[in-house]
């Protein structure tokens, strides 16, 4: 058991490295954190902020020597870089977890072998894979195999031409081909395991999104119990079958009722911010908590919640000159009751990009998501899911 005031490792320096700072510092930890941008929102409050990339040995080397546990935020992380500061620390989770979901070839092998359910795939090295694919496999969604994220990286393809051509677009990149599927909603589960594996699964959320990238999350999901559940049986298979300490995000597609397996994150995640306001310990705290061989703590949720991302076109206003930047009128937010803001600190706005997120937080249900929605419109976001 690794006991305050220890200090500890963040590779990666974003928003979720962020409040994983903020969750150590509670329990009483110092953290480094390492990231290359001298301004990421997880540097500015970490105790040392290591200005580097991931592959730089000698700042490696310096965190090794000060922290005695290291975890990190993202997933594209070197495995490399988790190697190989695994011979000199304590690093979770660990390269072998995480070089799994780093690669979506490698992570529908790993849930095809455990007998998850999935969508169809192929793996696309070349473009003599696309030629061969069965009919059957479309319409469907071609990926790029490494670094995709909210959307970025992917196609819609209704035939093998367009497959061929979106392959093109993407330079010829390995993809996965996976096959479109009728989509009733989307859920998540954020859970932790610890060094013995026992786990802590906080409750099921679903999700919407806009132009691939998260925007509304409620707890609880609208959906059975039992397939909520279920939820939360696959994502501890998922766990143990990668031999997973930390925190681990499952996505899920509802399709016909039954569940399949989206992708999986090895870190805290997007729709697990709610667990911030909404639950007796945070997926940051479990994180810490896993880390450092604590006791995991409680995840129940005390409250229903709704939460909606903060992107970063808040922040441009559309007028007779074209778009101006301009800081959101925050007091919009703040009128409406069991509303909680969470600002990242990010030094700039840009379209697409996650600046902060709200999370409305109600004995109901839908009371909640009510309020969430019309807060949403009130700072100008349209479209509600």
């Amino acid at each position: 058991m690794i006991l305050p005031p220890a200090n500890l490792g963040m590779l990666g320096g974003g928003q979720l490295g962020r409040f994983f700072v903020a969750a150590a510092h509670e329990l009483g930890y110092k953290v480094w954190v390492l990231d290359p941008d001298p301004r990421s929102p997880a540097g500015l409050i970490a105790d040392r902020h290591l200005v580097a990339g991931y592959d730089d040995y000698p700042a490696l080397d310096e965190l090794a020597q000060a922290c005695t546990a290291i975890s990190t935020e993202f997933e594209n992380v070197p495995a490399a870089t988790l190697d190989y500061l695994a011979k000199f620390v304590l690093v979770r989770p660990s390269a072998a977890a995480v070089s799994v979901c780093q690669n979506r070839i490698a992570e529908k092998n790993f849930l095809r072998q455990h007998g998850l359910p999935i969508a169809d795939f192929i793996a696309v090295t070349g473009e003599a894979d696309l030629r061969s694919a069965a009919p059957g496999l479309f319409p469907a969604i071609l990926k790029v195999a490494r670094f995709g994220y909210d959307g970025k990286g992917q196609a819609v393809v209704d035939g093998r031409e367009q497959a061929i051509a979106a392959f093109q677009h993407f330079q010829g990149e390995t993809c996965v081909l996976e096959q479109k599927l009728a989509l009733g909603s989307e859920i998540s589960v954020v859970l932790a395991r610890d060094e013995d594996g026992r786990m802590k699964s906080f409750p099921a959320v679903e999700n919407s999104h806009r132009k691939g990238i998260l925007d509304v999350s409620l707890v609880p999901a609208r959906a059975p119990s039992g397939l909520r559940s279920r939820a939360a049986e696959l994502a501890e298979k998922i766990a143990d079958g990668l031999g997973y300490i930390g925190t681990l995000a499952v996505e899920f597609f509802v399709v016909d009722g039954e569940l399949v397996v989206n992708e999986m994150a090895p870190r805290p995640h997007n729709s697990g911010h709610f667990t911030l306001d909404a639950c007796l310990t945070s997926q940051y705290e479990q994180q810490v908590r896993a880390l450092c061989g604590l006791p995991l703590g409680d995840p129940r949720a005390h409250s229903a919640a709704a939460m909606v991302n903060l992107l970063g076109d808040l922040w441009y206003e559309n007028g007779p000159a074209g778009p101006r930047y301009r800081e959101p009128d925050w007091s919009q937010l703040h009128a409406f009751a069991g509303l909680k803001l969470h600002l990242y600190g990010k030094h700039h706005a840009r379209h697409g990009r996650k600046m902060g997120h709200f999370t409305v937080v109600d004995d109901d249900p839908q009371q909640a998501r009510e309020r969430a929605l019309a807060a949403r419109a009130a700072i100008g976001i349209v479209d509600a899911s």
